[in-house]
This record gives structure tokens, sequence and C-alpha cells, in this order.
């Protein structure tokens, strides 16, 4: 009994000086969970646990802040920068790493529709996982129900848009996260999804070309299977620009 306890005192003091990132990782691996940039790591996150995540990078911000030989001590821009720069990746623009999926209220179609439904555009804002540049773009979403689709409200899907491209991303595979999680909420006969975006990783580095634009598509069901309705649903999209 006496060595348990001791062991447990053991544990504890090991735990309480482990970095938070790494109880964090130690749980997803022990699950055999994989922790890329673009996947939600909300089920691994204990209560408190995100705070201590903030003052960690915060901490490790000022770091590399000091190795880029900037004074954050003097000078008054930059003082309080390292823990600004937390704040927007942890709680803000990669806040769809750390937090749960929104709350969707879904409702049966007790009108049986069968009408193709369009929803956007919606403004998406993401980053590249290459350089941690902004993503920033538009959605439209198309929807081809049946008489057993859940139905949900026309903001959900940009919640859902949100929750997804918030965190480092690449453009072809947020998409096809977006519509994996779509067709599960909803289950449609069909769904098509077009993202068209600007990379800042073109646009702010490399050839600094801001004109260039990205568009991919991610087609599913009846609209992979006809051509006259992936037709149709990619002419009533409003031109882009």
């Amino acid at each position: 009994m006496l060595m348990k306890v001791q062991q447990d005192m053991t544990d504890a003091n090991h735990d309480e000086g482990t970095p938070v990132s790494v109880k964090i990782r130690e749980r997803l691996q022990a699950a055999k969970r994989r922790f890329h940039s673009n996947d939600n790591i909300a089920d691994f996150i204990r209560p408190g646990e995100l705070e201590a995540l903030f003052e960690e990078v915060t901490d490790k911000m000022k770091g590399v802040l000091d190795s880029m030989v900037i004074d954050t001590e003097n000078d008054h821009n930059t003082g309080d920068t390292a823990r600004r720069v937390a704040k927007m990746y942890l709680k803000e623009v990669f806040a769809g790493r750390y937090v749960q999926a929104p709350t969707i209220t879904e409702f049966p179609n007790a009108e049986h529709l069968n009408e193709l439904m369009i929803v956007g555009p919606i403004t998406v804002r993401s980053a590249c996982s290459h350089h941690l540049c902004p993503v920033i773009g538009k959605i439209w979403i198309g929807v081809m129900p049946n008489e057993h689709t859940n139905v949900i409200g026309l903001s959900k899907y940009a919640r859902l848009a949100e929750w997804i491209m918030g965190r480092p991303q690449i453009q072809e595979e947020a998409v096809v996260q977006l519509a994996d999680l779509i067709q599960e909420k909803t289950q449609p006969d069909g769904l098509a999804i077009v993202m068209e975006a600007s990379h800042y990783c073109m646009g702010w580095r490399g050839v600094k070309d801001m004109d260039s634009k990205m568009i991919n598509s991610v087609m599913r069901g009846v609209f992979l299977k006809d051509s006259d309705l992936r037709r149709e649903f990619l002419s009533l999209i409003p031109r882009r620009s």
C-alpha cells in the first residue's frame, strides 16, 4: 500500500512538471490517433488545458522572437506580441483544431424536399499548412436532398465551414473534409462544393502574385453521376470574381 502511494506521488510530481502539449500528444499516441495540422484534437484536451497550452505557446513564441533578434523588452510594438500571436493561433484562426464541432440542430425532411439547394458564397478564412500564410476565399455548397435527408439551417453550413477551415490546411484537403462532414450530418442524395481562394503564400512571398486564385471542387452522389445536374449547379453559382 505504501509503495503504491509513493508511486502515485511520483507520477503526480512527474505529471505536474510535464508540458501540457506533451500530455496531449501522449494521449493521442496512446489512442493511435493522428494529429496532423488539419486534424481536430479536442477530444484529447482536458478542462483547463487549453489555457495552459496558451501559456506554453506564448512562452515558446517569446523564444522565437528572441531568436529573430527582436528586442521585445524595449520595443513598445512587440512587447506583448508573443501573447497576441498565441491567442490568434489557439483561440482564433486555428480554433478548429482545439474545440468541438459546433452544435448543429438537424430536422427531418418532413416535406420530402428533393430539389437542388445552393448555399453561398460563404466567406472562409484559413492558413496554408506550409507557411501558415492566410488563405481567404469563398465556398458554394449544393445539396440534393431526399426524404431521409436531415435538414439544417443555412447559417449552420457557414459554422461547419468555419470549423473545418479554422486549421492549417491545404485547400484540396479542406474541401474534402468539409464534404465528409456535411455528408455525415445531412445524408443527401448528392453534395457539391466549389471553393475559390487567394493564397498569401503565393501573393505575400514566393512569386508575389496577388491575382492568382485556386478553384477546386468535390462532387458526391448524383452530382458525380448526373452531368446535367452538375452543370445546373455550376451555372447557378454567381460569376466568381
